[in-house]
């Protein structure tokens, strides 16, 4: 556990989330995957690992990995609820996965807008001549 003021969050490795805290977490961001709960769900199940922060039984953020546990890890989600943020939440997620994923030479995500300057702070750059691409029906 780690205290902020009076709240205090704890950090978990789990991938036993049910689809209404999925929901409302992502809802909360405004994120269109919440508007696929099933789907969300599911993606969660699927992914290599997952950790999660809780206020008490609220989930207040949360980051998943896939990887093939050799050469890669990407980063998929990367969320905390916008009232817990700046709470030091996020870097602590990040931090879970950066010593899961030690000996994993490339880690991968995209950034969007503000978050560039978080990721940079958790040690992730740009690289040059390169550029995020993607194929899909959701909102990004």
């Amino acid at each position: 556990m780690k205290k902020k003021g009076l709240v205090m969050y704890e950090y978990k490795t789990t991938k036993k989330l049910n689809m209404n805290e999925l929901q409302d977490l992502f809802l909360a961001l405004d994120w269109d995957s919440g508007n696929h709960p099933e789907k969300l769900t599911g993606a969660i199940h699927a992914s290599t690992s997952v950790f999660t922060a809780w206020d008490g039984d609220r989930l207040v953020g949360l980051v998943n990995v896939l990887s093939d546990g050799h050469m890669a890890a990407y980063i998929h989600y990367m969320l905390v609820r916008p009232e817990c943020q700046g709470h030091g939440i996020g870097r602590r997620l990040m931090d879970m996965v950066a010593d899961e994923y030690a000996d994993v030479p490339h880690k991968v995500l995209v950034a969007y807008g503000q978050a560039v300057g978080f990721y940079k702070q958790c040690g992730y750059h740009c690289a040059d001549g390169t550029s995020p691409m993607f194929m899909t029906t959701l909102r990004v």
